[in-house]
């Protein structure tokens, strides 16, 4: 994407999208702190919301918890609907939704707190909403309001206050966060081979691959609703398993930093053996035509899921697709009364 060119800057998604390494350099980790002080104490840390507001920022803290060394924390993380049928008596809940009015979600905090649980904490971007009156404590987002469907630099904040939180909860300082912004930065604004862009608007089914950190499975999601195509998240290994049985030359594979050691099957079952287009995502040459990104640590999520979007961008253009006005999908999935 280009920061000056009409091609993007006439859609809402893209500038959304571009604000978001500026959003990421204004991030206040001690925003979190009555958040944090609320969820001390519990037995384990829940963190629950719908569609992009759990995905990546939930699923990015997990595996974050368990590659770290040493005693930390690792978050749960369920559906709020699913949530209803747990014991969270001793439990912190920690629940996002961007709206503050997703129905799930506040559902699950009034029934919490019908019962008397006493940590339950709301993420949102706006204020005097009933997820901010059923919270205990309420954190509202710094980035402002999504005009586009497909959230995008909320997705990110949100993930952004996830990890602040982990970080208090573990006694960790939250890292500098500088470098990770220009890299995202460099992500968003590379340029995209126009031949990927070409293949995804010509797909039948477009299929992301990737690790369980919320990244591939944020991608799919927002494949629907950017380039209004099938998506389906293939979890890890899972493109390895089976797959290629329903797979045609029609469709398109997005590896995002794809395992080394699994390349090899990939290339021989589904690119030799299908005729798939296979597209990596890595801060390495990989056996396939790849986007590099930098490498990013700590913040290398974040950047692999900004290669993603634009990557999506270009091929919506590349489709003809209004990227701001889609058909059935609403900016809120399903709105409390």
């Amino acid at each position: 994407m280009n920061r000056t060119d009409k091609k993007y800057t006439r859609f809402a998604l893209c500038r959304e999208m571009l604000e978001t390494p500026g959003v990421m350099r204004g991030f206040a980790a001690s925003s979190l702190v009555s958040i944090t002080a609320r969820l001390k104490g519990a037995d384990a840390l829940l963190i629950t919301g719908e569609g992009s507001s759990r995905i990546f920022p939930a699923k990015r803290a997990r595996a974050a918890a368990m590659r770290a060394p040493g005693p930390a924390g690792i978050p749960l993380t369920e559906g709020c609907t699913q949530a209803l049928e747990y014991d969270l008596d001793n439990i912190a809940v920690l629940g996002a939704s961007n709206s503050g009015r997703t129905k799930e979600l506040v559902r699950l905090f009034r029934s919490l707190k019908a019962d008397g649980h006493s940590r339950l904490c709301g993420i949102t971007a706006n204020t005097g909403t009933p997820l901010e009156e059923a919270s205990d404590a309420a954190l509202v987002l710094s980035c402002g309001s999504e005009e586009a469907v497909a959230a995008t630099k909320s997705v990110v904040e949100q993930a952004m206050a996830v990890q602040a939180v982990m970080a208090a909860l573990n006694g960790t300082d939250f890292p500098d966060v500088s470098e990770g912004a220009d890299a995202v930065e460099a992500a968003l604004t590379a340029e995209v081979p126009k031949v990927f862009a070409d293949a995804m608007a010509a797909s039948r089914t477009i299929f992301f691959a990737g690790r369980n950190d919320g990244v591939a499975e944020e991608l799919t999601l927002k494949t629907n609703e950017i380039v209004r195509k099938p998506s389906d998240y293939l979890e890890g290994t899972y493109a390895a398993h089976g797959i290629e049985e329903i797979m045609t030359a029609d469709d398109v594979v997005i590896l995002v930093d794809p395992f080394p050691e699994e390349e090899a099957k990939l290339k021989e079952t589904l690119a030799d053996g299908v005729g798939v287009t296979i597209i990596a995502i890595s801060d390495r040459e990989t056996f396939f035509p790849t986007i590099r990104v930098p490498s990013g640590g700590i913040w290398t999520e974040y950047i692999l899921l900004a290669a993603g979007w634009n990557l999506l961008v270009e091929a919506g253009i590349a489709a003809g697709i209004d990227l701001d006005k889609p058909e059935r999908a609403r900016k809120v999935g399903n709105e409390v009364d």
